[in-house]
């Protein structure tokens, strides 16, 4: 397996080794052993799957009392992937990080509790795949505006299409004393 260092020493991005022949192609998209060994250091306990059009931006989003860590890839198209380090105490607070993740480059990325994330399509569709450490709480999500100034995230599109949630999301300097303390 092949990783990638980031701007945020957390965010981990990889390439799993693919077996490919005459055929078509085989790989191990989670083995929890060799994830342990790169840093991903909790189990994980629900996996989702969402699809969604060109241009559709979903996030940016958190957990409050019950965060998760997240293993993402795309199965499907390709997106704009974002992990932004929302833990007030961090010397990395409001630092973001973006990768392409693709059915062809078959990347993944682990985005750590604590974090907020967000992703855009790039292609005509995508289907994106994600393992969770914890259960999803309703009630206990929130989130960021795509396009707050202070984060300055360099999405690859101008005029995203938001659910009616996403759109209303407030900055972060709104809900400061919401945001986990964190290391």
């Amino acid at each position: 397996m092949q990783t990638f260092k980031t701007n945020l020493p957390e965010v981990i991005v990889f390439a799993p080794q693919v077996f490919s022949d005459s055929r078509g192609y085989f790989l191990e998209t989670y083995q929890q052993q060799k994830y342990a060994e790169i840093g991903i250091p909790h189990p994980f306990v629900q996996d989702n799957q969402s699809y969604s059009t060109k241009h559709v931006l979903r996030g940016l989003h958190f957990q409050l009392k019950h965060p998760q860590g997240k293993l993402v890839r795309v199965t499907q198209g390709e997106v704009f992937d974002v992990a932004v380090d929302i833990r007030r105490n961090s010397p990395t607070f409001g630092k973001w990080h973006g990768e392409i993740l693709s059915a062809e480059n078959k990347k993944q990325m682990y985005i750590p509790e604590n974090f907020a994330h967000g992703f855009c399509v790039l292609s005509d569709s995508a289907e994106f795949l994600y393992k969770c450490t914890d259960f999803y709480v309703p009630g206990d999500e929130a989130g960021l505006i795509w396009d707050d100034p202070q984060l300055a995230i360099e999405w690859p599109i101008d005029t995203p299409i938001l659910s009616a949630k996403d759109a209303i999301l407030p900055k972060v300097a709104a809900i400061m004393d919401l945001l986990p303390a964190g290391k």
